[in-house]
C-alpha cells in the first residue's frame, strides 16, 4: 500500500527561482555617482545663495557679517533705484533680442530649407556664428566698432558720419549697436532649431494645399506655423533666459556702460558681488532673478500651451 501511495503521488513542481532585483537596479546603480555629483554641484551652489541672500556678508568687511533677514530684499525694492533700472533694461534687452532673433532665424531657417545650389554651404555659414564664444564675439565686434580702424571710419571714408565716432560710447548708439552684435550670434540658434523641425514637415500637405489653390502665405500661417509652434515656444523660452541673465557680451562690449546705460540685473549682480565684494545683497538680487524668471517661464509655458495639441 505505502508503495502504491507513493507511486500514485505526482511529483512536486520545481520551484521557481526568485528574480534578483540586482539587474533592475543596476542601471541606476551606474548612474548614480554622477547623478550625485550633478546634483552637488547644482544643489549647493543654489542653496548657498538662498542662505547668504538672508545675510550680511563681506569679506572685506568681516565685522558687519551677520543675519540679515529680509533686510536684502528690502533695500532691494525700496531703496536701490539701480535694481529698478538695471531689470527694466534687462526686460526690454530681452524682449528686442528674442524677438529680432526669432524674426531673422526664422527667415534663414525657411530659406536654407529650400533647394539651391550651394545650400551646404550656405548652412554652414549661417550655423557658424553659433560656434563661436560670447567673450570672442565681444572681441570681434569692439574692432568692428573700433572709431580708428572700424566700420564708422570707412563710413566715414565714403562722406557717411564723422571721424572719430565711438558707437558704444554714445547713449544714443550703444543700445543698438549692443544688439546686433548679439543677433550675429543668436540668429543661427533659432535657425538651427526650426530648420530641424521643418525638416519633419510632410511634403504630402504643401501638395494637397496648392492642390486646393492655397497660396504660399496661406501655406506659412496653416501649415508651417503650427507645426513649428512648440520648436518656436521652447527656442524663445532657452534664449530669454540666456539673454536675460547674458553677462559675457555686454560685459566685454560695453562694461556695462555708458553711464549705465547697457547695465543688465545679472551684469548690476556681478559688479555687486565681484567689485563691491557684498556678496549678502548679491545673492539677494540673485534670488529675485531666479524667482523672476521662475514665474515668467511658468506663465509663458501655461499661456503657449506647450506640449499640448490645437483645439
Amino acid at each position: 500500500m505505502a508503495q502504491a501511495a507513493a507511486v500514485a503521488k505526482p511529483p512536486a513542481p520545481p520551484r521557481r527561482r526568485r528574480a534578483s532585483a540586482t539587474p533592475r537596479r543596476l542601471p541606476y546603480l551606474l548612474i548614480a555617482p554622477a547623478a550625485l555629483l550633478m546634483l552637488g554641484f547644482i544643489a549647493y551652489p543654489v542653496l548657498s545663495v538662498f542662505y547668504y541672500s538672508l545675510r550680511n556678508y563681506n569679506p572685506t568687511k568681516p565685522w558687519r557679517n551677520g543675519w540679515a533677514g529680509l533686510d536684502n530684499f528690502t533695500q532691494a525694492f525700496r531703496h536701490d533705484p539701480q535694481f529698478w533700472d538695471t531689470l527694466t533694461f534687462s526686460a526690454k534687452w530681452v524682449v528686442v533680442e528674442v524677438g529680432l532673433q526669432l524674426l531673422f532665424g526664422l527667415a534663414l531657417a525657411l530659406i536654407v530649407n529650400q533647394t539651391f545650389v550651394g545650400r551646404s554651404l550656405g548652412r554652414a555659414l549661417v550655423f557658424s556664428p553659433w560656434a563661436v564664444s560670447g567673450v570672442l564675439t565681444s572681441a570681434i565686434w569692439v574692432l568692428l566698432y573700433n572709431s580708428q580702424t572700424g566700420i564708422s571710419r570707412y563710413l566715414a571714408d565714403l562722406g557717411l558720419g564723422s571721424y572719430g565716432t565711438s558707437w558704444l560710447s554714445d547713449t544714443s548708439t550703444v543700445f543698438p549697436a549692443a544688439v546686433v552684435a548679439d543677433l550675429w550670434r543668436g540668429v543661427p540658434f533659432f535657425a538651427i532649431l526650426i530648420l530641424a523641425d521643418l525638416q519633419s514637415v510632410s511634403k504630402d500637405l504643401y501638395e494637397a494645399a496648392e492642390v486646393d489653390g492655397a497660396s504660399r502665405l496661406k501655406q506659412f500661417w496653416h501649415i508651417t506655423l503650427p507645426h513649428l509652434k512648440d520648436a518656436i515656444v521652447l527656442s524663445t523660452l532657452l534664449r530669454a533666459v540666456w539673454e536675460f541673465n547674458n553677462v559675457d557680451l555686454l560685459y566685454t562690449l560695453t562694461g556695462g556702460g555708458p553711464a549705465g546705460e547697457t547695465t543688465t540685473l545679472p551684469l548690476y549682480i556681478a559688479n555687486t558681488s565681484v567689485d563691491a565684494h557684498n556678496f549678502g545683497y548679491a545673492s539677494a538680487l540673485t534670488t529675485v532673478a531666479f524667482v523672476i524668471l521662475l514665474f515668467c517661464s511658468i506663465v509663458y509655458l501655461r499661456l503657449s500651451k506647450f506640449g499640448g495639441d490645437e483645439k
